[in-house]
């Protein structure tokens, strides 16, 4: 089941879908379009990605369980990308540029709603 939550960070916030079953983290962002600004999609458990079927590059940011931010990859490409982080809890996809429009740095945490 996909649940959807409000994340804050450097006075944004972001709506974002809650990815927390096998079958919905699987899935993942496979056979969307595109992910609109200001949205995310978090799948938790998870510490890597892939980019297989999918149609647009993302950013992806890595969370540990206190919704710190431990890495960030910028601008994964469609099909050959992949991305992983060790130790992290999650992964936070975002529309690539999102990461840089937010401000996003390693080490600040989202605050959750």
């Amino acid at each position: 089941m996909i649940g959807m939550e409000k994340f804050f960070i450097n006075g944004a916030t972001l709506n974002v879908e809650i990815a927390e079953t096998f079958f919905s983290r699987l899935r993942g962002l496979m056979g969307r379009s595109h992910l609109d600004k200001g949205t995310g999609l978090l799948l938790a458990p998870c510490n890597s990605i892939h980019m297989l079927f999918m149609r647009f590059a993302i950013d992806v940011v890595y969370l540990d369980k206190e919704f710190c931010i431990k890495k960030i990859a910028r601008n994964v490409p469609t099909w050959l990308g992949m991305s992983f982080c060790f130790g992290a809890w999650a992964a936070l996809e975002l529309p690539s540029g999102e990461a840089e429009r937010l401000n996003l740095r390693v080490g600040q945490k989202f605050k959750r709603a």
